[in-house]
């Protein structure tokens, strides 16, 4: 698996827009593209529908907003940790204070 820098892709996806005009569909302009950069057709028009859904061309849920997502899916995972945690000591502790001292 090759990993491209992010001036790589945002090239890559300028190219495509550049050739676009001179091709009769997306996919044509984008197997142009890719064969120039040796790159693979299908991640190139990933990276482009990325860039369309970020920039607003295209409906879809933006790099940032899925971020954003993620990060709150993590909190809330670790909230229900921390709650299940504080659970367990509060059971612990209402046993301690029922039990008879002596």
């Amino acid at each position: 698996m090759a990993r491209y820098t992010n001036e790589m892709r945002e090239r890559a996806v300028r190219m495509v827009a550049e050739v676009r005009p001179e091709h009769p569909h997306e996919t044509a302009a984008l197997r142009h593209v890719a064969g120039l950069l040796g790159m693979n057709v299908e991640t190139l028009r990933l990276w482009v529908h990325r860039a369309q859904v970020d920039a607003g061309v295209r409906p879809g849920t933006t790099s940032e907003e899925a971020e954003e997502i993620k990060r709150l899916k993590r909190e809330v995972a670790e909230l229900r940790r921390a709650n299940e945690i504080l659970k367990s000591a509060s059971v612990f502790f209402a046993k301690e204070l029922d039990r008879p001292t002596t």
